[in-house]
């Protein structure tokens, strides 16, 4: 079974969209986060999704699903206090869908350029290598300070990756590191790779696009308009040749 775990249990502060969580904007024609489920819902080796909300939202979440016709969201969970707990909860939820060891794709909400290529990719990294964390190519220069802002190191760009989404595993692998990080009082940990390395487990790499970007800040919003014009116009430029 493969299930995508969503999480949207942010406020979206950084957006400065005043009481709507960033995740229920509208950016061409549809919320953001329907954009992304809409991905999930309709390749066909996703099996069921569980979506991590703002509680207060939840019902606002259930009407869109209703509405867009999304058939494949088994549950919607309340998120947490942070990204990590929000991502628990989720992993919970998938877990009691299915008694085997699912693949479980760990995806933000407000990360809507994700691809059913992508999907694919996760899954057969997962079967193959028990991990695969979805990356880009590095085309800047990126520097590594000290505390004084002092240039402690330049990393070789060749070899050098940004961290993306969706982060994918068997579910079992990743509860376990969860579970033994809230046993541990470790709440902070900034992504699912984070955790995972920190115990110990081997990640192994899937490239993604560029524009698989993660809609935090109001340019971002402009960037995903653009973007989804961008693709619409040569659309139609390959229909009307």
């Amino acid at each position: 079974m493969n299930i995508g775990v969503i999480f949207a249990g942010g406020v979206g502060r950084r957006m400065n969209s005043k009481d709507l969580p960033k995740q229920f904007i509208v950016v061409y024609g549809k919320p953001i986060i329907v954009h992304t489920l809409q991905v999930f819902d309709t390749h066909e080796d996703i099996d069921a999704i569980v979506v991590a909300c703002v509680g207060d939202w939840i019902p606002h979440l259930e009407g869109l699903i209703e509405q867009y016709n999304i058939k494949k969201v088994a549950k919607v969970v309340p998120g947490g206090s942070c990204g990590q707990e929000s991502i628990y909860n989720g992993l919970v939820a998938a877990k009691s869908l299915s008694d085997d060891n699912s693949v479980v794709l760990i995806h933000d909400g407000v990360r809507p350029f994700i691809t059913h290529q992508l999907i694919t990719d996760n899954i057969e990294s997962v079967e193959k290598n028990g991990s695969a964390i979805t990356t880009s190519k590095v085309t800047e220069t990126i520097l590594v300070v000290d505390e004084t802002n002092r240039i402690d190191q330049v990393p070789d760009r060749e070899r050098s990756r940004v961290a993306k989404a969706p982060q994918s595993f068997w579910i079992d692998d990743i509860l376990a590191a969860h579970e033994q990080a809230r046993k541990e009082g470790k709440m902070d940990f900034i992504d699912s790779c984070t955790m995972m390395q920190h115990y110990g487990h081997p990640l192994y790499l899937v490239d993604g696009d560029r524009d698989n970007i993660k809609v935090t800040t109001p340019e971002d919003i402009f960037t995903m308009r653009a973007t989804l014009e961008a693709r619409e116009m040569l659309t139609l430029q390959d229909i009307y040749k």
